[in-house]
Parts: structure tokens; C-alpha cells; sequence
């Protein structure tokens, strides 16, 4: 008997013929190297916690905060859900990433959605890297502006799109860490293709932040930029291991977001439990450089231990390493082969990567141990 949704079937079955149908694992412990996911133990190589999300310090902190605050917000941050925690936590973001002002988002793609359809419209014109993050072109469809996408990394390209448009307004956006490829945009090169060409640019920095840059201060930091034209995002779940988002720049560009941001208007603010454990992550990013430093040594263990023949291993020089397959059961296949040998490594496939470069995406940890990522390549070089 058909039902009004009848048609999804051969969709879903659409998706599992093509490789392409996802499935979600059932985690059982916090985050870490090591974990236990529907029921097996693992050494992970998929999370973006490079090893504070279960810090003990974090742990006492929300139970501080939960004390002090209770477990939710209860209202959003216009009415009565701005409390202490949050104004303090925006203000040491602020000076942490060196930017006059900052707010708050409940998620990376709730704040690049906010931003793109404060600042821009209809008459203007959002110009965005290919590879870009997919919340940066939905917030650019939301907002109605005119989108113009130029190749991956391609500055040349980026300046003609730049020079022939007669937009009121300019914004270049991009991530700054590639979230599946692990390379760097040029900071300083579209810094300057800003000053030329009169645009704003919004930096996605939720790869960067706590990882890159003196003391963990992101993107920005790691390139010594600094410009008035920069709206900087960054996340707060990943490498400080909580929670949220938050954006950074200009005062007159943050209180536009107080006002006209929907996805902060009308949205509760995030339980500040979770802002006062992230004061306690900053600390912890600023004076444990050890982190920092035996993340970047495995990076190098990973790519000297490892030589493909048949893949290739991404330019990537973050804990973000991408070995690139090419069809998408193949990447399966080696993922699932992996977890058989007890390492959780996912393949990643269209559309979240261009159709034929379906790769495993390697996260690498400051909680793992050398001998994991020699293992991980002694087996990697077993399956090609």
C-alpha cells in the first residue's frame, strides 16, 4: 500500500546502491583514542577532540557551573538567557583571538548562517572556495546574495570574480583549516585581495582554533594577520572540547549579529554549564603547548610511516590527514576493513567530497600514542 512517503524508499535504496547510505555507530564511552562503540573496543582515528573532552578539570568545571547555573539557559540571550558565564566566556574569547568583540552561537553552522544572512542580500555578492564547509554556501543561499564559487585555493580566479563584480557588498568566505582535506587557506594573499577590492572576509576557523598559531590561538594567529575586514569564526566542540561557537571581529559587526543574526535571535542560549567549563579550556589550550607539540610530532610519525601506492595520501600539513581512494565502496570496504582490525578510521563520501574522491579521513589526537599511528600505517600499507 503506498503512503505519502513511499517514494523515500527508492531514494534510501537509491543511496545504498551507490554507496552512498549512511549509518550511525552507538558510542559507549567519553571521547578518546580509545573507545567502545557498539559494544567493541577501538582506537578511534575520526574525532575532532584532540584530547579535552573528557578532562577532569572540564568535568569539575560544568559541575561548578551547573551549581552555579543551573543545567539550562531557559530563554534565549535577547529576553533573560544571557548570563554571567556567557559575557565573561565572550569577552576572553575576544582577547584570546585578539579581536575587539565576540558572540556566542549555539553551533558552527547556526553562526555561519547567521553572519552571511546578517551582513549580506540581495545586491550583493558572497564568493566562496569550493571546498568550502557546506554551512558557508547555505548561509549564502539563505541570505539571497549572488553566489560565485572559484576553484580550491585559486587566488587568481577568486581576484577576476572580484574585479568584474558590481556588488554593494563583498564577502569572501572560506574555511581557514579544510575540514576534509587538511590544507590551509592564504590568509595573508586574501587579506590583501580585500584591501584591493573592497570585501570582508569570513574566516571558518572550527580546524584552527586551540590548535594552530602561538598558544592555540587559531588561524589568524599561525599567519600573524590582522585586519578590521576579518569576521572570524570558530568552533568550541572541537579542540576545546565542549560546546558552541563564536564570532569575533569589528564592535559594529557583532552588534549588527546581536540584532539581526536569526539563528542567535531566536534561538536559547546554550546551557552555561558549558560557558564556564569553556573559560576553564581556554586556560588549559594557552599554557599546555605539550598538546600542541606531540600532535604535530604524530603528524609526522603518520606521513613517515605510511607511503601509498595505490591512494594519496592529501598535502596536509594539520592533524586532519586525507587518504584519498577514489570510488566510494572501495573507501568503505577500507574502512571496514580497518575496524575489523580494532581502528575506526570513516570513509568520507560525495556529497561531503567531490564525486571520485571518496578518502578515509584521519584524525589525528594528541591521546594517541605513537605506537597507534605505526600501527594504523603497518596496516593501511597491508590493504592497498
Amino acid at each position: 500500500m503506498d503512503t505519502p512517503f513511499s517514494t523515500l524508499a527508492g531514494e534510501l535504496a537509491g543511496l545504498e546502491a551507490n554507496g552512498l547510505r549512511r549509518t550511525r555507530r552507538l558510542l559507549e564511552t567519553p571521547q578518546g583514542a580509545r573507545v567502545t562503540v557498539d559494544g567493541r573496543e577501538y582506537v578511534a582515528f575520526c574525532s575532532n577532540d584532540y584530547r579535552l573532552a573528557g578532562h577532569p578539570e572540564l568535568i569539575e568545571a560544568a559541575r561548578e557551573g551547573a551549581a552555579r547555573y543551573g543545567v539550562g539557559a531557559g530563554a534565549s540571550h535577547l529576553v533573560l538567557g544571557h548570563t554571567k558565564a556567557h559575557h565573561a566566556l565572550e569577552e576572553a574569547l575576544a582577547a584570546f583571538v585578539g579581536l575587539p568583540r565576540a558572540l556566542l552561537f549555539s553551533t558552527g553552522y547556526m553562526a555561519n548562517i547567521g553572519i552571511v544572512s546578517a551582513l549580506v542580500g540581495r545586491g550583493d555578492a558572497v564568493f566562496a572556495d569550493r571546498l568550502n564547509h557546506a554551512s558557508l554556501n547555505d548561509a549564502a543561499l539563505l541570505a539571497r546574495a549572488q553566489l560565485k564559487r572559484y576553484a580550491h585555493l585559486d587566488l587568481a580566479a577568486l581576484e577576476r570574480q572580484l574585479a568584474a563584480s558590481r556588488a554593494r557588498r563583498k564577502l569572501i568566505v572560506t574555511d581557514a583549516v579544510f575540514s576534509m582535506d587538511g590544507d590551509l587557506a592564504d590568509v595573508p594573499g586574501l587579506l590583501q585581495l580585500c584591501e584591493r577590492h573592497d570585501a570582508w572576509l569570513l574566516l571558518d576557523d572550527a580546524h584552527g582554533f586551540g590548535v594552530l598559531g602561538r598558544a592555540g590561538r587559531g588561524t589568524l594567529a599561525h599567519f600573524e594577520a590582522d585586519s578590521p575586514r576579518v569576521i572570524y569564526m570558530a568552533t568550541l566542540g572541537k579542540a576545546a572540547g565542549v560546546f558552541g561557537a563564536f564570532v569575533a571581529g569589528e564592535p559594529d559587526v557583532v552588534e549588527m549579529l546581536v540584532q539581526r543574526a536569526r539563528p542567535y535571535v531566536y534561538t536559547t542560549a546554550t546551557p552555561p554549564l558549558l560557558a564556564h567549563a569553556l573559560a576553564r579550556s581556554l586556560d588549559l589550550i594557552e599554557r599546555e603547548e605539550w598538546r600542541r607539540e606531540r600532535l604535530w610530532a604524530l603528524v609526522g610519525v603518520l606521513r613517515g610511516r605510511f607511503e601509498p601506492r595505490r591512494w594519496r595520501l592529501g598535502a596536509s600539513t594539520t592533524a586532519i590527514q586525507p587518504l584519498v581512494i577514489g570510488g566510494n565502496e572501495e573507501a568503505v570496504s577500507v574502512s571496514s576493513a580497518l575496524a575489523g582490525e580494532g581502528l575506526l578510521v570513516p570513509a568520507i563520501r560525495p556529497p561531503t567530497v567531490p564525486r571520485g574522491t571518496a578518502r578515509l579521513r584521519i584524525s589525528l589526537s594528541a591521546a594517541h600514542e605513537v605506537a597507534d599511528v605505526e600501527r594504523l600505517a603497518r596496516v593501511l600499507a597491508t590493504l592497498q
